[in-house]
């Protein structure tokens, strides 16, 4: 039987993100400068706010002293709360913290969780995550790692360049992905250390001038110069980095989707307002044809991307390592997402594309979606080889 009720305990605290995106984080909005992310007392207040209305950490253990959700769970809940900006910043949900909260909880040690997991799972530290690279270093192809950590006395040194990582201006630590073996075979070579932000070997180079505006601290270019950090640095275990990367990668690529069909909701809402509000050559805008069509179309696009979702979820909950369902999700929700928040602007016009309106913010913060957490031609190649080959294996 499929069924499509949340449980009562995430229904529960879908309707109070709701009502506390509306009254605390719309309006606070206009606080947000519009910087690399928001300040740190405008997030230390929204999460103060979020934890009073004991909407905090929907998607952290309750061990860690969040809620708990399973994943059917967080995608309302985190639909919710996308539909500000800042909502997942106040409920500490937001990416990439959220996916290394996950990781650490899976992974980490006794002492990594204590030292790592629990400051950042409470809010009072932020995190990076640094895997990519500058071509010719790895991208969407993550054997193309370049950056390398060499056993030394006592601990690793690690050495190279990363590229468009997000947050880690401002960042307590950073999990970074360095080749421990000599080449990358079968996924094999790479491992996952944790390096703190004081540490003199690492140092943040620039910050990215990058479209989108919505992660604290921007997408950073951060260098490694013999960077040295401690045999108790390795994240689980030295040369199997790529299999934890799977650990984080299907759930937090999902987590992006449900936070930004919250967007692609409040954009259609706005295009909606405007079109029973505006009139034109002689009617609303709600009455001509070709505004109905757009709106129709913005909400197929968002209900299937939430089915999508929805799926992927499920899996996830089962145990189901999601790798096609992910990738089905997000290049899907990434170009529907996209698509909403571009049909409400041509709906509003010229007050879509000003400053008045949020919609022209929406679009440069959802146009690179359709890139981050590998880009749409890249899930559909891996989308077309998995049906290819199972084709293949029914002959």
């Amino acid at each position: 039987m499929i069924g499509f009720e949340p449980d009562p305990r995430a229904a529960d605290l879908r309707d109070r993100v709701q009502r506390f995106v509306v009254e605390v984080a719309i309006p606070a909005e206009a606080r947000d400068a519009g910087g690399h992310g928001l300040d740190d007392e405008l997030r230390a207040s929204l999460q103060d706010a979020a934890r009073a209305a004991g909407i905090f950490a929907p998607q952290v253990s309750t061990a860690l002293g969040g809620h708990g959700l399973d994943h059917r769970g967080a995608a309302v809940v985190l639909e919710a709360a996308g539909y500000s900006l800042l909502g997942p910043q106040a409920l500490n949900c937001a990416a990439p913290d959220e996916g290394n909260i996950h990781l650490l909880d899976r992974v980490a040690d006794d002492g990594q969780r204590e030292r790592f997991l629990r400051p950042l799972a409470e809010g009072r530290v932020r995190s990076c995550f640094a895997m990519t690279e500058p071509s010719p270093g790895a991208g969407s192809d993550p054997s193309m790692l370049r950056t390398e950590a060499r056993k030394v006395d006592g601990g690793w040194a690690i050495s190279g360049r990363k590229w468009f990582i997000t947050g880690a201006e401002g960042a307590a630590f950073t999990i970074c992905m360095a080749r421990t073996d000599k080449q990358i075979e079968r996924g094999d070579g790479a491992t996952m250390l944790l390096v703190e932000a004081d540490n003199p070997g690492m140092r943040i180079e620039r910050v990215v001038d990058a479209v989108d505006r919505s992660f604290p601290g921007g997408h950073a270019e951060v260098v490694f110069e013999e960077c040295r950090v401690p045999d108790s640095a390795v994240l689980g275990e030295v040369g199997r980095g790529f299999d934890y990367a799977q650990v984080r990668l299907a759930p937090a690529r999902l987590t992006h989707c449900m936070r930004w069909l919250g967007i692609a909701c409040r954009a259609l809402d706005t295009a909606l307002d405007r079109a029973e509000t505006r009139e034109a050559f002689g009617s609303r805008l709600a009455e001509l044809g070709q505004v109905q069509q757009m709106i129709a179309d913005s909400v197929i696009d968002i209900e299937t991307s939430r089915l999508l979702i929805w799926r992927c979820a499920w899996v996830l909950d089962q145990g189901g390592a999601a790798r096609s369902e992910s990738s089905i999700a997000k290049a899907h929700v990434a170009e529907a997402v996209y698509r909403v928040v571009d049909r409400a602007i041509q709906i509003c016009g010229s007050l879509g594309v000003s400053g008045d309106a949020p919609l022209a913010r929406y679009l440069t913060e959802v146009r690179p979606f359709r890139i981050y957490d590998g880009p749409t031609e890249t899930h559909r190649w891996s989308i077309a080889r998995r049906a290819l080959r199972r084709r293949a294996a029914r002959r």
